[in-house]
């Protein structure tokens, strides 16, 4: 039982019900996890009997839960603890830094593995995250109140998925498991504590409602009224529905956002037609009108542009206007019946098209839409293309062909998102409103299935799977899709997943570029660094040989080293420094004529650790060391024939990071690099990680960049492509240089769709353009 309820009022420390909201809940969570791990044995032992080759890693991993099952649970409760007393102090941890570890975390590049182990539990949290959202919102609240929070969010509070995900990671980190199977148990995890976790939280919300914290939040939400509510339109309205041909008005109401095109295409129109302002969706339309009303006056548009531009697009002998008095239009049975034929086989002429970047595939289209017609037993002489079912072809050609020359779609990626084009037209013939929809699922596909194509050229093994998955999926598109617009909506949900497991190989891939480019600076920091060291000692000064080649070798490998591994600070370069600064002294006394010193005696264990870092142990330190005191005896004495030099030393190379996979952009010619907007800099230092800039290359190749990681050694931001490979690593100074030439501008992430429709509006009205 909770404590008599707290008095309510502004949100303020209750050690009390959060000592008792402790005790509740994490001995709980750890009973649930001790629970399913005992479950795990028998789970490994099925997966082993499945896993072929792999076998004999389930079964080590069984034996190395059940030697381990005591230390297992002790770290997962151990991070729980921390992350509650944390709390308890008002200084909440955070999952995300926990799980990532410290900023510097060495040259050492974190191991694919631990990589894979941290994304894993990451979506754990996510999965725990969307099923528990409701009362994990009413906890974030309830225990921010508690501790004076005010709120606290799923990073920082003790017991959410991030946190479970991260006490998930830390129980099995020290565990001797290989990947695959340390990935297996963090996915049982997920299986097997989804309902007791969700069970805990639901009755420590109770718990603290009934004890006083916040108890309106328990009030259930008030109904909607019959007569101001109704269902959203599902998916059987959008398949049910049949559009006549032309662009019909009659749609339902619904309450979704313009795309962003035509709220600028609605700007730019309205300017011309002011009697248009509050249908475009400028300004509100009256009371009543939905935007299904919008959607429909968009379209009118749309149709009343083509029109307008249709003689300067084409010829006097356009496919819609020969004869039209004498022809017939080809019915909307014969055209779909056309353009099924089409859609299975693709003639030579089409597909050449797709092919070139010159060719209207609106013109080609339109052309085999009326040579096939014969096919179906129509007379060429005697049909023609209904002006509205002209416009659908029109509208999916130029989208077709904006997104084609524009987009990094090259070989086999030009080809597959060509095969899309009859479809299209047909679900333009369909449902026009897949212009105007958003959430329209045949524009989500194309969206999902040109993020997966622009720029995959199949280089490595993760590309050339997400183009076997693209290629599959237009493939059922191309065979299945006859006039039910479900199969969009299927095949864009098998497709999202897929393009999850692929986001998360990029994931990873971006995480290295980062730790590659972080190891990378602290080397070219610590090589500066001891280069500096050196020079201050030796400028130009004239020393012996044996001496000069000690302190250029292994004294400044040496030093390199022990700054990368322990910072500027650390004790192993402090003893470097003074094995430099004491050998310089020793030349100069001996220089003095000093005789009888016992030369290099207090030195003799940090030379032998300078000549064991590059290889040189036992005697062959012995020797060299013996070849530096004979030369420093040999100036005293004035005896130059005692002076040796050191013995030929191993040539040892300092730890490099990897390569990156494509070089850095450059700017090339003669820049000024001072020249600049101090504005544009400033932006680019304040830039939040994740987002992404469009780089143009000398040829005008535009690529997009994600901001993915910021030096906190040199401030340099460092860009990834969209397969994570590092591309980019500028100053915000140079950034700015680059605006300045035209070479970096925003991006706009419209989605393919949202994208080439605006590229169609500013072909057909170029005074769009200036818009946006």
């Amino acid at each position: 039982m909770m404590s008599a309820p707290t008095p309510m009022g502004s949100p303020g420390r209750d050690p009390a019900q959060l000592q008792l909201a402790r005790d509740m809940v994490l001995p709980a969570l750890c009973q649930a996890f001790a629970a399913a791990l005992a479950r795990f044995d028998d789970a490994l032992f099925d997966r082993a009997g499945n896993a072929g080759a792999s076998q004999l890693l389930f079964l080590d991993a069984m034996r190395e839960l059940r030697r381990r099952r005591a230390e297992i649970e002790a770290a997962y409760a151990g991070h729980l603890q921390r992350a509650w007393a944390a709390l308890a102090t008002g200084e909440p941890l955070s999952a995300e830094a926990t799980l990532s570890g410290p900023a510097e975390e060495g040259l050492s590049l974190i191991p694919e593995h631990v990589l894979e182990s941290r994304l894993a539990v990451r979506n754990f949290a996510t999965v725990l995250l969307r099923d528990f959202k409701p009362v994990l919102a009413r906890l974030d609240r309830r225990l921010g109140w508690l501790v004076g929070a005010g709120e606290l969010d799923a990073d920082r509070n003790p017991i959410s998925p991030e946190h479970l995900g991260v006490a998930i990671h830390e129980a099995f980190a020290h565990c001797e498991l290989a990947p695959e199977v340390h990935l297996v148990l963090i996915k049982l995890c997920e299986r097997d504590l989804r309902v007791p976790v969700g069970r805990i939280y639901e009755k420590l919300d109770e718990q603290l409602a009934a004890a006083g914290v916040m108890p309106q939040m328990g009030a259930p939400r008030r109904a909607p009224s019959a007569a101001t509510s109704r269902p959203p339109p599902g998916l059987d309205d959008l398949v049910e529905q049949r559009a006549a041909p032309g662009f019909d008005t009659d749609f339902s109401d619904e309450e979704q956002a313009a795309p962003a095109w035509a709220q600028r295409f609605a700007a730019r129109w309205s300017e011309r037609r002011g009697h248009m302002q509050q249908h475009l969706g400028v300004e509100e339309g009256p009371a009543g009108e939905g935007y299904g009303g919008q959607q429909g006056m968009l379209l009118e548009a749309l149709h009343e542009l083509l029109q307008q531009t249709r003689h300067v697009r084409e010829d006097a002998t356009s496919a819609a206007q020969v004869a039209v008095g004498q022809h017939r239009p080809l019915s909307q049975r014969e055209m779909m019946s056309v353009l099924s034929l089409l859609q299975a086989t693709p003639s030579a002429t089409l597909r050449a098209a797709i092919g070139e970047d010159g060719e209207s595939l609106a013109q080609r289209l339109k052309s085999e839409v009326l040579s096939s017609a014969t096919r179906l037993g129509a007379d060429p002489g005697q049909t023609r293309l209904d002006p509205q079912d002209e416009d659908a072809i029109d509208l999916v050609g130029m989208l077709f062909d904006v997104m084609l020359d524009e987009r990094e779609l090259e070989g086999r990626s030009r080809e597959l998102i060509g095969r899309l084009v009859v479809p299209f037209v047909k679900v333009a013939m369909l449902d026009r409103r897949m212009f105007v929809q958003k959430t329209h699922p045949a524009r989500k596909l194309l969206n999902s299935l040109a993020e997966a194509c622009e720029g995959n050229t199949g280089e490595s093994q993760a590309e050339r799977m997400l183009m076997a998955k693209v290629e599959e999926i237009i493939e059922r598109l191309v065979a299945e899709f006859n006039e039910n617009l479900a199969i969009f909506l299927t095949l864009e949900e098998e497709f999202r997943e897929f393009l999850v497991q692929h986001r998360r190989r990029v994931e990873i891939a971006e995480r290295r570029a980062a730790e590659t480019q972080r190891g990378q600076e602290k080397l070219e920091m610590a090589r500066s660094r001891a280069g500096a060291e050196l020079d201050r000692r030796i400028g130009d000064a004239t020393l012996p040989s044996a001496i000069a080649e000690f302190l250029r070798q292994p004294w400044q490998h040496h030093l390199t080293l022990a700054l990368l591994r322990e910072g500027e600070e650390g004790s192993s370069v402090a003893e470097a420094l003074s094995l430099g600064d004491g050998l310089l002294e020793e030349v100069a006394e001996a220089r003095r004529q000093i005789v009888g010193k016992p030369w290099l005696q207090a030195w003799q264990p940090a030379l032998a650790k300078v000549f064991a870092s590059v290889g040189v142990h036992g005697d062959a330190a012995s020797a060299a060391i013996d070849a530096l005191h004979d030369t420093l005896q040999g100036i005293a004495e004035s005896r130059p024939e005692l002076q040796r030099a050191l013995p030929e030393l191993p040539q040892v190379a300092l730890p490099t990071p990897p390569a990156p996979e494509t070089a850095a952009v450059e700017l090339g010619g003669q820049v000024d690099t001072d020249d600049f907007d101090n504005a544009d800099a400033d932006r680019f230092r304040r830039m939040e990680i994740g987002n992404w800039l469009d780089f143009v290359d000398k040829d005008g190749k535009v690529q997009a960049g994600k901001l993915s990681w910021v030096s906190p050694i040199s401030s340099r931001l460092l860009f990834v492509n969209r397969r994570g490979v590092r591309f980019c690593v500028a100053s915000p100074e140079e950034l700015a240089v680059m605006v300045r030439l035209g070479r970096l501008r925003a991006h706009v992430d419209d989605g393919a769709f949202d994208s080439a429709m605006q590229g169609v509006i500013d072909r057909l009205d170029p005074g769009s353009a200036t818009l946006h």
